[in-house]
C-alpha cells in the first residue's frame, strides 16, 4: 500500500505563525516530544499502524527545504515545479509513483491530508479503505461522522448506515441550509481520504489533463488547471464506496478548530487576567502581550504580523491575508532560519541563524552590497574563494559581485544589512562551492 501525503497550503488561514513558505503542518504546536509539528505528528501515526506502507509526500517546491529539515532525506517527495490545487498534485504524485519508483498500476493508494487531529485508529482504518477497492467501487472515500452543519467540508451521502456502503451522492462544500439536509440525510463529511488503484489516477490524468506522464506532467504544471480532485474526480465519478470513520476528528487549519485541541491557553510571554474566558493567546514575537476582559477570542503575534479575532470571525481570515504584502518575513531553512528586522527602499536588515556545521550557498549578487555583523558564534567566511575565521564582533563587508558563503563552526548569528536599488530574491547567483 501506498500513502500519498498532500503538504501543500498558502499559509493563509493560520497567519501570522503560517505563510507561503512555513505552512501550517509545519507549526510546532504539540507538546508531545518537546514540541511536534502537525507533519511530524501525522507521520508518527502512519508509521504506527501503517509500518509495511511506503509515504510520498507532495509538496511545493518552496517547501522542499523546510521538508527536509524537518523529517530529514528518510522519505520520497513528489514535487510540485508551482502551487497547482490537489487534482495536479494528486495526478503528478502518481505519476511520480509509476513513472519514477515503479510502482504497479494495481497497487492500493491512500491519499490524506497532512493536517487531521485524530487518533491512531484513524489511519489503521486506511487498510479497510485498501480493501474495498474492486472494479464495481474504483474509488473509495473515508467517511466522517458529523457534528454540526458546515460550509468547509464536502458531504458523502450513503446507501446504507452500513460500516462500509455504496456512495448514493457527493456534494463539495454546499451551503449551510443544504448541509443540514445532507446531514438530516445520513451525510458523512468527507475527510480529504481517497483510496483507488494507482492506474485509476493514472488515467484520470490521461483523460482530463492530457498526460499521465511524469516529465510531461512537470514540464506542463504551470498550465494545468487549478482544480480540486473533488470537483474534477469525486463529483462525477458514478461508483465509490464509504468507509465511516467514527471517532475525534478535527481539521485544524483555523485558529477556531486548532485552539481546540492546544493543551495551553496562552504560549510565549502573556498575561490575562480573571475576566478573560475562553482566550487563546499564542507569543511568537519579541515582546509581551497583556489581554483583559477578552472572551471568545484568539490572540496571535508572530513575525509576519498580529492577529486579535473573535474565535468564529477567524476562520473567515483568508481574504485579508490576501490584501497584505506577500513578503515573507521569517522562515526556516535546512541550514537555519532569517528573520527581518527592518525595511525600506534602499535597505533591507536581516536577522539570519545558522545551525552548527551548516553553510549557505555560495552566492553573489548583483545589484546590492552587504554587510554581515557577528553577533554570536564563530565560523568561516569565503569571499572570493578566500576563506577567513570570524567570531562574534567581527564585521564583513560584501560588495556587489562578490561571491559569499559563511561556514558555522558553532551556533552563529548574523545581522546582515542588505544596500543597494533594487533588493529582491531573485538577485541572487549560485556559484561551485569553493571548499
Amino acid at each position: 500500500m501506498q500513502i500519498i501525503l498532500l503538504s501543500g497550503g498558502s499559509g493563509q488561514r493560520l497567519w501570522p505563525l503560517s505563510n507561503e513558505v512555513r505552512s501550517k503542518q509545519f507549526l510546532k504546536i504539540f507538546s508531545e516530544a518537546g514540541g511536534e509539528s502537525m507533519l511530524q505528528r501525522v507521520l508518527n501515526q502512519i508509521r504506527r499502524t501503517c509500518a509495511e506502507s511506503t509515504v510520498t509526500i507532495a509538496t511545493a517546491k518552496k517547501q522542499v527545504t523546510l521538508l527536509k529539515k524537518y523529517l530529514g532525506e528518510d522519505f520520497d517527495l513528489a514535487t510540485e515545479p508551482c502551487r497547482r490545487n490537489t487534482f495536479p498534485a494528486i495526478a503528478l504524485a502518481a505519476a511520480y509513483l509509476n513513472d519514477v519508483k515503479g510502482v504497479d498500476v494495481n497497487e492500493p493508494v491512500i491519499v490524506c491530508p497532512v493536517d487531521p487531529y485524530v487518533d491512531d485508529n484513524f489511519f489503521a482504518q486506511f487498510h479497510t479503505l485498501a480493501a474495498q477497492i474492486t472494479d464495481s467501487a474504483p474509488l473509495v472515500l473515508m467517511g466522517i461522522e458529523p457534528t454540526y452543519p458546515s460550509e468547509k467540508y464536502g458531504y458523502i451521502i450513503p446507501c446504507t448506515k452500513d460500516n462500509v456502503s455504496r456512495v448514493k451522492m457527493f456534494k463539495e462544500k454546499p451551503n449551510l441550509a443544504d448541509a443540514q439536509k445532507f446531514i438530516d440525510a445520513g451525510g458523512l463529511w468527507n475527510g480529504g481520504v481517497f483510496a483507488f488503484k494507482l492506474g485509476y489516477v493514472l488515467n484520470k490524468a490521461q483523460e482530463l489533463l492530457g498526460t499521465s506522464s511524469h516529465d510531461e506532467l512537470t514540464a506542463t504544471y504551470d498550465a494545468l488547471p487549478n482544480i480540486s480532485f473533488d470537483y474534477a474526480v469525486v463529483e462525477h465519478e458514478p461508483n465509490i464506496a464509504v468507509v465511516r470513520y467514527v471517532g475525534a476528528w478535527k481539521d485544524i487549519g483555523t485558529w477556531n478548530t486548532l485552539t481546540e485541541v492546544l493543551e495551553s491557553n496562552s504560549i510565549g510571554e502573556v498575561q490575562t487576567d480573571k475576566t478573560c474566558a475562553n482566550l487563546h493567546v499564542i507569543n511568537n514575537g519579541d515582546v509581551p502581550i497583556i489581554c483583559m476582559g477578552l472572551k471568545d477570542a484568539v490572540v496571535v503575534a508572530g513575525t509576519d504580523g498580529i492577529l486579535v479575532s473573535d474565535k468564529v470571525a477567524s476562520s473567515y481570515i483568508k481574504p485579508f491575508v490576501e490584501r497584505l504584502d506577500k513578503q515573507v518575513r521569517f522562515a526556516e531553512k535546512s541550514w537555519g532560519s532569517f528573520k527581518i528586522i527592518d525595511a525600506d527602499k534602499h535597505s533591507l536588515t536581516v536577522k539570519v541563524t545558522l545551525n552548527r556545521g551548516s553553510r549557505m550557498r555560495y552566492h553573489s549578487h548583483e545589484r546590492r552590497d552587504e554587510v554581515w555583523t557577528l553577533i554570536s558564534g564563530a565560523g568561516i567566511v569565503i569571499l572570493n574563494d578566500r576563506a577567513k575565521f570570524v567570531r562574534a564582533g567581527d564585521v564583513i563587508k560584501i560588495p556587489a559581485g562578490c561571491k559569499h558563503t559563511v561556514i558555522a563552526d558553532e551556533p552563529l548569528k548574523i545581522i546582515e544589512v542588505q544596500l543597494g536599488e533594487d533588493i529582491t530574491v531573485e538577485d541572487k547567483i549560485i556559484w561551485q562551492e569553493a571548499i
